[in-house]
């Protein structure tokens, strides 16, 4: 056994106990860390397989973008674990149905062995020695260009629904328009109200006494 088998052994084991602890530890934010871990492993398994930008990619995308986002709303949330412990034996039966299914498929698969681990030939008019970023932008936008204009698709009406869900109109706060912000004019600003006087005007006898008088 080489040393890149070795390590592809030391990466899997690490990536199946990580994924195992993520279902089976009862506190949220280590569970997060766990998939952190899971995610870390794989990408090493990506390594070995000379996909170092599908391996980097996972770390910037997943690791460093989702799950701290994940991270700090599961610290952030106030969650009530006796409340989500108590259904768990309820609902075992079908967790370990579906777990067995699962398992079996996974057996059927392995056991039938990758045939076609062939390596790739070389796509028409490419040189054989090109990077699998390269090989792998040509393929997006030229075989796959459609499902990929697909998927987008799918991604942004995901993202716009996700937005008009949770969008909420609260009457208790106040909030200002910014296109009333923009279109207000210097009259909307200032009204000069003209007011009655509440005291009358003192009158000419009850008037305060001139300097001659006050020397006098």
């Amino acid at each position: 056994m080489d040393v890149k088998t070795g390590l592809f052994y030391v990466f899997a084991t690490v990536l199946l106990l990580a994924a195992f602890r993520v279902i089976t530890t009862r506190n949220p934010v280590h569970a997060v860390l766990f998939l952190v871990l899971a995610f870390f492993q794989a990408s090493m398994i990506w390594m070995l397989l000379e996909a170092e930008f599908l391996a980097i990619t996972l770390v910037l995308v997943y690791v460093g973008a989702v799950m701290v986002l994940f991270l700090f709303v599961v610290m952030m949330l106030d969650i009530n674990l006796d409340g989500v412990r108590q259904g768990f034996w309820k609902n075992f039966p079908l967790a370990a149905l579906v777990g067995v299914v699962i398992i079996v498929e996974m057996s059927a698969v392995l056991l039938a062995g990758f045939p076609n681990t062939a390596a790739p030939a070389a796509m028409a008019g490419v040189a054989h020695e090109v990077s699998n970023t390269k090989a792998l932008g040509m393929l997006m936008y030229t075989r796959y260009l459609y499902p990929l204009e697909v998927a987008a698709a799918i991604l942004l009406v995901g993202m716009i629904a996700a937005i008009a869900l949770t969008l909420r109109h609260r009457k208790d706060v106040k909030a200002i328009d910014p296109a009333d912000q923009v279109r207000v004019k210097w009259a909307d600003r200032l009204v000069v109200v003209k007011l009655n006087a509440t005291q009358a005007a003192p009158s000419a006898s009850a008037a305060e006494p001139t300097l001659e008088e006050k020397k006098a």
